[in-house]
């Protein structure tokens, strides 16, 4: 869905997505008020042109595009009443509702909401060039040739207002998973009017920056302070508002046990717990029928290798070790050596303790349920054909939660080859790796810490040192999440995530493809460019792959299976080491579970949206909640079919 920085508490929020607590001490207070934490400040409200989880967290509960989700991750009507689509595919015709108002942030009316609002969103994200084109400039017929300059007449644009509330998009080909990207910002709609007057200001955050058709209002935003929400009285939808008002106050991570300490004194109904922390013994003994491990949900997270860093201004390393650094990481049996002397167990155990350490590990990119193949999870496509990349492979299980990438012989034999290569061509050993993260994310600096000691211990000093950079908040986001360039990424590893923009392999997998990758970056290349790193380590045989999936249109089977061949390519190649998901977090809680939408995909069934969300007086018990649990995915199996046969009738 959108590129992610790793959160200390991202773990709160997991596939029952129930991250913000309640507050007060009125039983009428307590269900409708609602007071937690955030932990990255936004740096732009436009949510056509941002892809980033801390726009998109907040855009989510302020505005409304065409579908949604329902709590069972099908698509639902939104500002969309109705919809339908031509038998070839290629022609998606949405009815608008007459009741959707534009409204400011003092709450009074501001127009209608019509489906030139919607050609009016697209238009700005291709002449601002959005960095989340991606998404729909290869979708949507004429619009890569409009944002390429090839033509200047966005009429000839394949999204159109037939009339004030029928809008109609056009596509180059049929995309089974088109609707899911009308739940992502780029697609979300802007009125023309508000935007001419606004100027520059369009999106700036703050209350004023924008105009609001969804649940909530934001009513205030204090960088690294505080953001608050109040409910939309005269939103459409308003009778699915439980939640009235939201508080959420900046969290830098340093004290962790602030969380259950709120959570226990009544602030807070709600806290991620963190086993590690000194007091957990006594919160473990307080909350023993109480504690919770949430779902994985859709955010994978990963190491990059900086493929061509060029800035270093938080390195003491020499001139030397610098080429030797990049020359290494250009290295595929030394990306290898890394990949195979992580111990993502020990990993876990920062996050979750020793019980939770294997529940939060992933070992791929996209998520091994994501999508079926034959009847069978996609990681057992993967595993078969990354089985033929060498015996190094044979017996990796894919599956979430299990840690079976890690080995030790394993990583001293990739090394050692590696080794051999490099010293022939001059380089010096040991190879020093920067690894930057913010030095009050208590968390982070243990996980990083642990990263460290696992990759020393299996590589040897003597071969590989990997030094922590401990930053300032604000100097590690403008040295990695905040970058806006290849250039600018000051790192030679760091971890990062991205999360489904849509229901399709290819929303992960594409991120790393060397013309178009939304996050090409943060392995130091730029798109369609350094051919030359490119070719040495191989990605142009995984934008074949990808190419060869992508042309694959109407058999699922076929196209997921060659994109299960794109992903076993990226696991071989350890240009990323994939690490853990967010989600399966201890915790405790007094929302009510699963009470809100769900979805793998978009922001309407994200972690941070409220609509629908409950909570309940009393703390919910570990029985009750695991009961629920299987509720819900029961209720879910058939919810899911029912939906697949109503998205048949749709079809002209």
């Amino acid at each position: 869905m959108k590129k992610s920085k790793w959160l200390t508490i991202t773990g709160l929020v997991a596939a029952s997505a129930l991250f913000l607590t309640a507050c007060g001490s009125s039983s009428s207070s307590s269900v409708k008020t609602y007071s937690y934490v955030y932990q990255t400040d936004p740096d732009t409200l436009d949510y056509v042109n941002s892809n980033r989880a801390s726009t998109a967290d907040i855009i989510s509960n302020l505005v409304d595009g065409l579908m949604e989700n329902d709590e069972y991750g099908n698509l639902i009507p939104s500002i969309a009443e109705d919809w339908s689509v031509s038998k070839d595919g290629l022609t998606y015709t949405y009815k608008l509702r007459k009741d959707a108002k534009w409204y400011t942030s003092d709450g009074e009316e501001y127009a209608d909401v019509t489906a030139k609002d919607f050609v009016t969103g697209l238009k700005h994200a291709a002449d601002e060039k959005s960095e989340a084109l991606p998404i729909v400039q290869s979708s949507i017929k004429g619009l890569d040739a409009y944002v390429k300059g090839e033509s200047t007449d966005f009429s000839t644009v394949g999204v159109k207002a037939v009339d004030d509330h029928t809008v109609e998009y056009t596509l180059n080909e049929p995309e089974s998973y088109w609707n899911s990207k009308t739940t992502m910002g780029i697609l979300f709609p802007i009125n023309e009017e508000f935007l001419k007057s606004s100027g520059k200001e369009f999106g700036t955050v703050k209350p004023s920056g924008l105009l609001y058709n969804g649940p909530y209002i934001l009513k205030a935003y204090t960088s690294k302070s505080v953001i608050e929400y109040s409910k939309n009285q005269s939103y459409w939808d308003k009778d699915n508002v439980e939640i009235e008002d939201v508080k959420l106050t900046y969290y830098d991570g340093s004290d962790q046990e602030s969380l259950v300490r709120n959570f226990s004194d009544g602030a807070y109904t709600q806290a991620r717990l963190y086993p590690t922390s000194s007091n957990y013994t006594s919160v473990e003994k307080q909350y023993k029928d109480n504690i919770i491990f949430t779902p994985q949900n859709s955010s994978s997270y990963f190491f990059s290798f900086n493929l061509n860093r060029q800035s270093y201004n938080h390195s003491s390393k020499t001139d030397a070790q610098k080429a030797a650094a990049k020359a290494a990481i250009q290295n595929k049996d030394f990306r290898q050596a890394i990949n195979f002397a992580f111990d993502r167990t020990s990993f876990g155990a920062q996050i979750n303790g020793e019980e939770g350490a294997t529940k939060i590990i992933r070992t791929l990119l996209v998520p091994p349920s994501f999508v079926q193949v034959d009847g069978k999870d996609f990681s057992d496509a993967v595993e078969s054909q990354l089985s033929a990349y060498g015996d190094e492979w044979s017996g990796v299980k894919l599956a979430d939660a299990q840690d079976s990438i890690y080995n030790a012989d394993k990583a001293k034999a990739k090394i050692a080859k590696a080794k051999e290569t490099l010293q022939a061509e001059g380089v010096e050993f040991p190879i020093h790796l920067d690894i930057p993260v913010d030095q009050s994310d208590k968390i982070a600096v243990q996980r990083t810490n642990s990263f460290k000691q696992s990759v020393e211990a299996a590589l040897g000093q003597e071969n590989v040192v990997i030094d922590v950079q401990q930053l300032s908040t604000d100097d590690y986001d403008n040295a990695a999440y905040f970058a806006e360039t290849a250039a600018q990424k000051d790192y030679d590893l760091n971890m990062s995530g991205w999360s489904a923009d849509y229901q399709d392999p290819s929303t992960y997998l594409n991120i790393f493809n060397p013309e178009t990758g939304d996050i090409l970056d943060n392995i130091g290349l730029e798109k369609g460019k350094n051919q030359d790193i490119v070719a040495k380590v191989g990605l142009n045989d995984y934008k074949d792959l990808l190419d060869a999936a992508d042309k694959e249109k109407q058999d699922t089977n076929s196209r997921y299976t060659k994109y299960a061949a794109a992903q076993a390519w990226l696991t071989d190649s350890s240009i990323v080491i994939q690490s853990v998901s967010a989600g399966a977090s201890p915790m405790v809680q007094k929302v009510t579970p699963f009470t809100k939408p769900y979805s793998y995909v978009g922001i309407k069934g994200d972690i941070y949206v409220f609509k629908h969300m409950k909570i309940q007086e009393d703390i919910v018990t570990t029985k009750d909640y695991e009961a629920a649990l299987e509720k819900w995915e029961k209720e879910k199996e058939k919810s899911n079919k029912k939906a697949q046969e109503e998205l048949e009738k749709h079809i002209k």
